[in-house]
C-alpha cells in the first residue's frame, strides 16, 4: 500500500465515522458506492475516477465561503483565500488548454454553457447597443430601449448538431433552456456515413444565419474539424462556441491537436471538469480575449455564488492534466476506444460510424431484436454500467433509444489496457445476445421489457470480477 492510500484510508475511514455519528444512512451509502463502482464494469463515457486529492479537496471548509463575482470583484468582504484558489484554477486552465481566458465559477457543464450562451449574448447584442444609445449599463437603459433589447435578445439563432445524431440538450433543445432562449435549427450527420456533412451544415447555416454556430457533442463517436466549423462561423457571421465537455481530456492530453483541437478555432469554449479530464464535477468557460470581459460577468448574470470547494478541487485536476502522465493516460482512452470497438464490431455488433476515433463508441443494438432501454437494463444486471442512447434517425425516439453508449475513460483510469478491452467486448457481446425482447399484455413487442438467459449475469459479473481484481479502484482504500 502506498503512503498516500495508507493516509487515504484512515482519513476516509475516520470522516465516514464522523458522519455516521449524524446520519447513518448517508455514510452507508457512501460506502456502498464505492463497492458498487469498484465490482462493476462502468462504461458509461461521460464517468470517470477522480484521483484521492481531488476527491479531498472538495471536503474543506471553503465551502463555507460567500463569494459572488470574480477575483478581487466580490459581493463579500473576507474573500482573499477564495481569489487565490479561482486564480490557481483559472491560470492552470489557460496553461493546459493553450486558452487567452479562463473562467473556473460553473458549477456543472450546463451552467458553462449557459455562461457561453449569455456571454456572447452580452458580446454581440447588449454591448452594441448599449453604445448605440450612450448607456454604460442595461440600469440606464429606458423601459422602452430595455423591452426592445429583451426583444433582440429572444430573437437570436442557434445552430448545433441534433440530438439523434450526438448533440447535446443544451444545443438548442426545447426541453432545455437553450430551446426555449433561441431559434434553433439543427445539423444532423450523413445519412450513410453517420459523419458531420460539413457542405450541407455550411448550405444550411447559410440560409439560416445564426448567431452562434454550435460545435461540440455528446455521443458522437468521431472527431470534429474546427478549422471547418470556423470557417462556416466566419462566412455567416456567427459566433463558434465549441461544447467540449467530453473530450476536453483528449484536447488536453494533446490527443487531439491541430484543426481538431478547438481553442485555436472557437471564440468560447464551455466544458464539464470530469468526464475525460478525471476531475470534480463541474464546469470551465474558456474564451478569446475579446470575449473574456463578457464571460468573466457569469455571475452575476447566469450563475449563483460560486462553489470554493469545488474550484480548489478543479484546480488540483488541472495541475494533474498538466503533468506528462495525463498524456499517456488521454492516448490510452483513445486506443483503448479503438480497440474496444473492433472487438464488437469483429464481433457482429452494429456501430455507428463503424468506429470510433475519440474516447467513445455507440452501439446500435437494433440488429439485436433489443431497444436501447433493453440493451442497458440487460448489461447493468450483469455488473456493466452504460447508458442508453439514441441513434441517427432512431425509431424507438429518445427515451427507449435503440443504442447504446460506451466510452473508455475510466476504466482506462483503472489500469485496463488492449486485452481487458478486447474481453470486455466478448462479455458485451454475450449479454446483448443473451437477451430477448418480451412482448407486452397485449402481444405487441415490448419497448422495456426483456428476459436475460439463466446464467449470462451470473457469469458475466464472474468475469468482469478478474479483470476488475486485477486492476483495483483506489487500491489500498479500505472502509
Amino acid at each position: 500500500m502506498s503512503d498516500l492510500a495508507s493516509t487515504a484510508s484512515s482519513i476516509y475511514s475516520q470522516a465516514l465515522g464522523v458522519i455516521e455519528q449524524v446520519e447513518p444512512r448517508i455514510a452507508a451509502a457512501t460506502r456502498a458506492e464505492l463497492r458498487d463502482q469498484r465490482a462493476s464494469l462502468k462504461l458509461i463515457a461521460s464517468e470517470n475516477y477522480a484521483s484521492l486529492p481531488v476527491l479531498m479537496t472538495m471536503g474543506t471548509w471553503l465551502s463555507d465561503k460567500y463569494a459572488e463575482g470574480t477575483i478581487g470583484h466580490r459581493f463579500y468582504a473576507g474573500c482573499q483565500n477564495v481569489d487565490t484558489v479561482e486564480a490557481v484554477a483559472a491560470e492552470h486552465a489557460r496553461e493546459l488548454f493553450g486558452a487567452e481566458y479562463a473562467y473556473a465559477q460553473p458549477h456543472s457543464g450546463i451552467d458553462a454553457n449557459l455562461v457561453a450562451y449569455w456571454s456572447i449574448l452580452a458580446h454581440r447584442v447588449e454591448n452594441p447597443t448599449l453604445e448605440r444609445l450612450g448607456a454604460k449599463t442595461v440600469n440606464d437603459l429606458s423601459e422602452e430601449d430595455w423591452e426592445a433589447l429583451r426583444a433582440t435578445f429572444n430573437a437570436q439563432r442557434v445552430m448545433g448538431m441534433a440530438l439523434d445524431a450526438g448533440g447535446h440538450l443544451t444545443h438548442g433543445f426545447r426541453h432545455n433552456i437553450s430551446g426555449k432562449m433561441f431559434r434553433q435549427l439543427s445539423y444532423g450527420t450523413h445519412p450513410e456515413t453517420g459523419l458531420i456533412d460539413y457542405d450541407k451544415l455550411r448550405a444550411d447555416a447559410r440560409e439560416f444565419k445564426p448567431l452562434i454556430l454550435v460545435a461540440g457533442y455528446s455521443a458522437y463517436p468521431r472527431r470534429v474539424n474546427f478549422a471547418k466549423m470556423r470557417d462556416i462561423a466566419d462566412e455567416v457571421g456567427a459566433t463558434l462556441f465549441v461544447d467540449m465537455a467530453h473530450f476536453a481530456g483528449l484536447v488536453a492530453g494533446k490527443v487531439f491537436t491541430g484543426e481538431e483541437n478547438p481553442i485555436p478555432y472557437a471564440d468560447v469554449v464551455a466544458t464539464t471538469t470530469h468526464k475525460s479530464l478525471r476531475g470534480p464535477r463541474g464546469g470551465l468557460v474558456l474564451a478569446t480575449a475579446e470575449y473574456a470581459p463578457s464571460v468573466d460577468r457569469g455571475c452575476p448574470m447566469v450563475l449563483g455564488g460560486p462553489l470554493g470547494h469545488v474550484m480548489a478541487a478543479k484546480a488540483v485536476a488541472l495541475a494533474e492534466a498538466r503533468q506528462p502522465a495525463f498524456q499517456a493516460y488521454a492516448q490510452a482512452v483513445a486506443d483503448n476506444a479503438k480497440t474496444l470497438a473492433e472487438g464488437l464490431r469483429k464481433r457482429g455488433v452494429d456501430l455507428v460510424t463503424g468506429g470510433t476515433d475519440n474516447h467513445l463508441v455507440l452501439l446500435d443494438v437494433g440488429s439485436f431484436g433489443l431497444t436501447g432501454r433493453q440493451a442497458e437494463s440487460a448489461l447493468l444486471d450483469a455488473g456493466i454500467v452504460t447508458n442508453r442512447n439514441s441513434v441517427p434517425r432512431d425509431p424507438n425516439g429518445a427515451w427507449y433509444t435503440s443504442g447504446v453508449r460506451i466510452g473508455t475513460p475510466a476504466l482506462t483510469s483503472r489500469g485496463f489496457g488492449a486485452a481487458e478491452f478486447d474481453a470486455v467486448a466478448e462479455l458485451i457481446t454475450g449479454v446483448l445476445r443473451a437477451t430477448t425482447p418480451v412482448a407486452t399484455a397485449a402481444g405487441t413487442p415490448g419497448k422495456a421489457k426483456y428476459l436475460l438467459a439463466d446464467g449470462i449475469a451470473e457469469r458475466t459479473r464472474a468475469a468482469a470480477a478478474e479483470l476488475l481484481d486485477a486492476n483495483p479502484l483506489y487500491p489500498g482504500l479500505e472502509l
